[in-house]
């Protein structure tokens, strides 16, 4: 699959975003972090690197929370409806966005091929289609 350009905004619109993705990147995180924070069974998302990411109005608010490895991730989420926009490490260097693809208005399009975290999946959920699925966390 090649690049898709998508666009989204949060629940109340008052943040909105363009991105170049690659729909062949999109995964789903069932790791508990993703279920508390979501409220969801898993977390849905794409790997956007920082140059592909724009955004075009608004301003998020971040919370940074502490993984399992120990690294700090900045959660960046609308100050006025709480719609989770994306995540990324705390730091200096160049940013990879983990952008949450329920906020994206081709949402219908984007299917996960990769699970991860799938050691912390509730056993009722089954995602439909061939998915790699990956206990811990891999290096993406």
């Amino acid at each position: 699959m090649g690049a898709m350009k998508i666009d989204g905004t949060c629940h109340c619109g008052a943040l909105s975003y363009e991105a170049d993705i690659d729909p062949a990147n999109v995964l789903a995180c069932h790791c508990e972090d993703c279920q508390s924070i979501s409220g969801a069974p898993f977390r849905w998302t794409v790997n956007v690197p920082e140059e592909n990411f724009k955004l075009l109005s608004g301003t998020p608010k971040a919370y940074v929370k502490i993984g399992e490895s120990g690294r700090a991730s900045r959660q960046l989420f609308c100050p006025d409806c709480a719609s989770p926009l994306y995540a990324m490490a705390d730091g200096d260097g160049p940013k990879v966005l983990r952008l949450r693809l329920g906020t994206c208005r081709q949402r219908a399009a984007l299917v996960p091929r990769l699970e991860v975290w799938r050691r912390s999946a509730q056993s009722w959920l089954i995602i439909d289609g061939d998915t790699t699925k990956i206990a811990k966390q891999p290096k993406l």
